[in-house]
């Protein structure tokens, strides 16, 4: 199965498309890992977009 491409976004409470490292688009940011499959979570209480920047 082919892998997302970097840049693939998804929102809080979506299924995480692609396990990999994953960073909140804005300010504040963070990164973190997802698993593919789980939900994608929200960030300081928020719903947030989140950007994938590498692979797992």
């Amino acid at each position: 199965m082919a892998k997302k491409p970097l840049g693939t976004k998804a929102k809080t409470g979506e299924t995480c498309p692609e396990s990999g490292v994953w960073k909140v688009i804005g300010t504040p940011s963070t990164t973190a890992p997802i698993a593919a499959g789980n939900k994608m979570p929200p960030y300081s209480g928020q719903g947030v977009t989140w950007e994938l920047i590498s692979y797992a």
